[in-house]
């Protein structure tokens, strides 16, 4: 059977990405590689990760959507105020914008009056990259596993969900979910999983859930959990 490997919430972190493929052993001819979102945003090298994403695509990978590429698809199509500083002053979209070579004088936007002006940022790559987020898909199912960024409402069909519920849930996915199939998901640091703020390692919920995300960007880990083995490595 053929190995997965699952790598979710890369955030900007191209070194530790790299680490960790090499730690796992992944080769595009023998493994599956599931990459379930999160590639930018707070880390120092977003665009970086996009590239090698991209590569990685192109050799066979599954790459899936998180909440944080949705933030800088809505950011440059909706052109709003809200839209725009949600993702960058909030969410890390900023260290996103100067890892393609932006100035933050550049990022921020003007104000005149009650009017919001988007900034006008021009880069092949930053284009390139926002019609790679475009296409991504939202979850992957096969016979035992459904891979998703943040999990699915416990009490709808996944293939029925919305999108935003499929990269933002937490709580109830996490606490509701009775399904027979194992969801790995990340999204959730999983320290908050294991109510312990030092536990960064994979969870392995009672309720056929399986976290991943281990806080790379927040000082925890870049987990990498391996099927049909379960075993796991990870970058601290």
């Amino acid at each position: 059977m053929q190995n997965t490997i699952l790598i979710s919430d890369i955030h900007g972190e191209l070194k530790k990405f790299q680490d960790l493929l090499t730690l796992a052993n992944y080769s595009s001819d023998e493994d599956r590689l599931v990459l379930l979102g999160d590639y930018i945003d707070r880390g120092p090298d977003s665009a970086g990760v996009l590239d090698l994403v991209m590569k990685l695509q192109r050799n066979g990978a599954i790459v899936l959507i998180g909440n944080h590429e949705s933030l800088m698809e809505k950011a440059f199509t909706e052109q709003t105020e809200y839209a725009w500083k949600h993702w960058t002053e909030r969410c890390g979209g900023k260290e996103t914008l100067l890892s393609y070579g932006f100035f933050e004088e550049e990022i921020k936007g003007i104000s005149e009056g009650e009017h919001f002006i988007v900034p006008q940022l021009q880069s092949a790559k930053l284009d390139e990259h926002l019609a790679f987020i475009k296409n991504l898909h939202t979850y992957i199912e096969d016979e035992d596993y459904i891979f998703v960024h943040a999990g699915i409402d416990p009490n709808i069909p996944v293939n029925e969900t919305e999108k935003e519920t499929l990269i933002w849930i937490r709580e109830e996915f996490h606490n509701g979910y009775t399904g027979k199939k194992t969801i790995v998901f990340g999204h959730t640091p999983t320290s908050n999983l294991h109510q312990n703020e030092n536990n960064h390692n994979v969870y392995f919920g009672q309720n056929n859930i399986i976290g991943i995300d281990g806080g790379a960007v927040y000082g925890g880990q870049l987990n990498c959990l391996e099927l049909p083995s379960k075993s796991i490595c990870f970058i601290k």
